[in-house]
């Protein structure tokens, strides 16, 4: 958990199978953030299971299943998020699987590249939890894992 607040601005990825304890992680990593942040922190999710499990102080969005159709749109989603609270620190989000309808690993990286972009510009961090095997992620998702 230090590791992430010793790091601004930076591009993680969890990945795992489904049922690797990827959800329980990463609210545990956004609880354990918000102990110790005066910044915003935003929580993204394909429904509402877990609205109870992270801390009152970070903002808790759900999306739906399949609600962006790639992740063109969904990047457009997360700028205007942070358009709307420049004191937004860092977003997590859960499954990515869920929320964008087509996701490969050609879009993996492009969301990746994106994203770095805009946690440079913004002073914003993002972790994301994907459903695959970490063995056949690319190298430079595999670099950026926690």
């Amino acid at each position: 958990m230090e590791l992430m607040t010793e790091r601004k601005a930076k591009v993680w990825f969890m990945a795992g199978l489904k049922g690797e304890g990827k959800t329980r992680k990463l609210i545990d990593m956004a609880n354990n953030e918000a102990k110790t942040t005066d910044g915003h922190l935003v929580f993204i999710d394909d429904d509402k299971r877990h609205i109870h499990d992270v801390h009152r102080d970070i903002r808790f969005v759900e999306t739906g299943k399949g609600f962006f159709y790639n992740h063109r749109e969904f990047t457009g989603f997360l700028l205007g998020i942070i358009s709307q609270n420049s004191d937004i620190q860092h977003i997590y989000v859960d499954g990515i699987n869920n929320i964008i309808e087509s996701v490969d690993i050609e879009s993996l990286l492009k969301l990746q590249a994106r994203l770095e972009s805009i946690a440079k510009l913004d002073d914003v961090s993002f972790t994301i939890s994907v459903n695959w095997d970490k063995k056949s992620l690319p190298d430079e998702i595999k670099a950026v894992l926690v």
